[in-house]
């Protein structure tokens, strides 16, 4: 069952002591955040000017997102809030800080006006009755009055200290209301700066289903792939022999028409093979089983125009990334020999912050190589986009050609 409404709550709950302690916990956690908030600001800046300038702000971010998981935590535990962290929203965890203090302040006024005041004033009768109130003036006779005062009225008797106790009744009992209104207002600053946004969810959701429909698209290819290898391929292969051996052993006064049938029949069957293994190739190569790296060499050894290879890849990709990477290069190196005139191509892969993938091709070429709608340099990039990718061009006339294919690890 959901939580009752907020006007219809009733006060004095184990969740209206949690609730205070949740505001109270709050002022350290927004002292921290912001005197880092102002350290970064500082630091950052004088940074920014310098190579280190954008670690630094990343750095700083991701300390904003930690200070901000830690004020989550506490909704958790205390009240069982619990909001879902945006691991991207470094931007809004930083805002967070500075927002913090003013709703955390408010937070504490809403305790101190009546959880504290309501008990003091409660307690009033007690503390005028044994001398305990320390307050004293003098009225407009210039009588010295003892107790609280307010104007020109003074609290001072039996009889008018039960007022001012009714009165800290009365705080006492809006005080889970007042409390509950400011803590809401600090979940709410949680949940817009802190936690995942309903777009932001959607987005996650939509990205996940791609990841999903790509990995199993390419598990499917991989798996045709092997079953042309392994069924229709052998059966051609074997086709091919037996037709061999009906050559060999034909009558030497079989009818000429004969051996022209099996010849033509031997040749159809061999040609089939190789358009099999093309097909095979294209849909997915057998040596991206053994890494993009692996895959890679063969194509540069494979290329009509001399290849050096460079890769540095700690990390394997996940499948359908290497099968976009593999065809990416495939297709810039075919356009090399083809239209680019090109005599010499690097081939470099690498993991630049172990974030992404990024592939370079570049060949010494005439250049003037162009994204047209149509031809294969967009092809490439409709590829690459399918996972957030990207494919940028630099091939001015005369060249060289450099194309920079990025994309990301995962799906």
């Amino acid at each position: 069952m959901g939580r009752a409404p907020f006007t219809r709550r009733a006060p004095f709950t184990r969740r209206d002591g949690a609730e205070a302690l949740y505001v109270l916990a709050g002022l350290p956690s927004a002292v921290a955040g912001l005197l880092y908030a102002a350290v970064a600001v500082v630091v950052g800046g004088a940074l920014s000017v310098t190579r280190v300038g954008g670690p630094a702000t990343a750095v700083a971010l991701r300390g904003a997102r930690a200070l901000g998981a830690l004020r989550l935590g506490a909704a958790a535990r205390l009240l069982g809030e619990r909001i879902e962290p945006d691991a991207r929203g470094g931007a809004r965890a930083f805002l967070h800080l500075l927002v913090q203090p003013l709703v955390t302040a408010l937070g504490l006024a809403a305790v101190y006006a009546t959880w504290l005041c309501g008990a003091v004033l409660l307690t009033y009768p007690v503390q005028l009755r044994f001398g305990l109130n320390e307050i004293t003036s003098r009225d407009a006779s210039g009588t010295p009055r003892h107790g609280l005062h307010v104007g020109g009225l003074y609290f001072d008797t039996p009889a008018s200290s039960l007022v001012v106790a009714g009165f800290g009744l009365a705080l006492l009992v809006a005080a889970p209301w007042v409390v509950r209104a400011a803590v809401r207002a600090d979940l709410a600053a949680a949940r817009a700066l802190l936690g995942v946004r309903a777009e932001d969810g959607r987005i996650r959701d939509l990205e996940e289903s791609r990841s999903f429909a790509v990995e199993d698209t390419a598990a499917t290819l991989r798996r045709i792939e092997r079953d042309l290898h392994d069924g229709a391929q052998v059966r051609l292969v074997a086709l091919t022999m037996h037709l061999a051996m009906l050559r060999e052993t034909l009558p030497a006064d079989a009818p000429e028409a004969v051996r022209d049938m099996v010849d033509a029949a031997h040749g159809d069957a061999r040609a089939a093979i190789a358009e099999l293994r093309e097909l095979v190739r294209g849909i997915h190569p057998p040596t991206l089983d053994k890494g993009l790296d692996v895959a890679l060499a063969t194509l540069a050894a494979r290329s009509p125009v001399p290849a050096e290879i460079r890769t540095e890849l700690p990390v394997r990709p996940a499948a359908a990334i290497e099968s976009i990477a593999y065809f990416c290069v495939a297709e810039l190196l075919a356009n090399a020999g083809k239209h680019a005139a090109a005599t010499r191509v690097l081939i470099e892969a690498a993991q630049p912050g172990g974030t992404g993938l990024r592939v370079r091709v570049t060949d010494d070429g005439r250049g003037g190589a162009r994204v047209r709608a149509g031809g294969g340099l967009a092809g490439l990039s409709d590829r690459a986009r399918t996972v957030d990718g990207t494919v940028h061009v630099d091939s001015p006339p005369g060249g060289p050609t450099v194309v920079t294919v990025v994309l990301p690890l995962r799906p």
